[in-house]
């Protein structure tokens, strides 16, 4: 066999090697982020408020308590994070959010939120339904298009 071949088994071994790890940590990744999601559905209440604003920011620009932004993991301190002002009944209140509802608040309008601790996880309208944001199209769906 020469150099070649054996320096492709190599790579081929650590590359599958690699493939085996990811796929073990996936499924611990996995199982962390349902039991995660179990919790945040046990604490969630119900919640009438009126959205002032919302907006992505950094969270140490965000409004929140300083006990929720000393123990943020540290990837999480420079991303920007889904943050909604809202007044919940006399008190105004900065939240986090979930990404794949923040597009659909409504800005300056009362909805009814299911809030777990400072997190929104759903949003439903009290005077009808929500509008739908209209979903952007790709570079490439606008080249098929034409």
């Amino acid at each position: 066999m020469s150099k070649l071949t054996i320096i492709l088994l190599v790579i081929l071994v650590v590359m599958i090697a690699i493939m085996v790890a990811l796929y073990f940590y996936g499924k611990k990744v996995e199982k962390q982020q349902a039991e995660q999601q179990e919790k945040i559905e046990a604490a969630a209440q119900q919640f009438t408020m009126l959205i002032i604003d919302k907006k992505r920011v950094r969270m140490k620009d965000s409004g929140l308590p300083q006990y929720v932004i000393d123990n943020t993991p540290k990837r999480m301190k420079f991303a920007k994070v889904p943050i909604v002002k809202a007044k919940i009944g006399p008190k105004i209140m900065s939240l986090m959010c979930d990404t794949a509802i923040f597009d659909s608040i409504p800005v300056k309008k009362e909805v009814k939120a299911t809030v777990s601790g400072i997190y929104i996880t759903g949003v439903k309208g009290i005077r009808g339904p929500l509008e739908t944001p209209v979903k952007k199209k790709g570079f490439l769906s606008r080249l098929r298009g034409k």
